[in-house]
């Protein structure tokens, strides 16, 4: 078998794992969007990505009540598919302008621009007259 042939066939084996990765990680997403929905179906909830180009690629999801208080911050990061949600417990409480001006303080960019995304999410169906449907997966 020529060279160029062990190269193609290594290239589509590489592709066809990286198509399982990102299933399995869709997967991952679509279940812990569901758990949110249905542990706060009275909740407000943005999501937002960004998208990394040398750096990790990052998306959040903050769910907050009516009244702009944080109940729940989800971020995934990471440069591959391997990546997971973690959840960030010293953001819960807070309002979402705190939320807001604590992320801006911090020195993760994507991370920021992220969390800035889903809270503009978050005011854009609170201004539309979204609450209980508002979360829905």
């Amino acid at each position: 078998m020529a060279l160029w042939q062990k190269g193609l066939i290594a290239l589509a084996v590489l592709w066809a794992l990286q198509a399982v990765g990102t299933w399995v990680q869709m997967r991952h997403y679509r279940t812990v969007m569901s758990e949110i929905a249905n542990s706060w179906p009275d909740g407000l909830m943005g999501a937002s990505a960004v998208r990394g180009y040398l750096g990790k690629g990052v998306i959040a999801i903050v769910v907050a009540t009516s009244d702009d208080i944080v109940r729940k911050v989800f971020v995934m990061e990471g440069r591959s598919v391997f990546a997971k949600f973690q959840e960030c417990h010293e953001d819960e409480g807070l309002t979402l302008t705190a939320l807001a001006a604590a992320e801006a303080a911090g020195k993760r960019r994507s991370r920021q621009k992220a969390i800035a995304g889903a809270i503009a999410q978050i005011r854009r169906v609170a201004a539309s007259g979204g609450t209980a449907g508002a979360l829905q997966a």
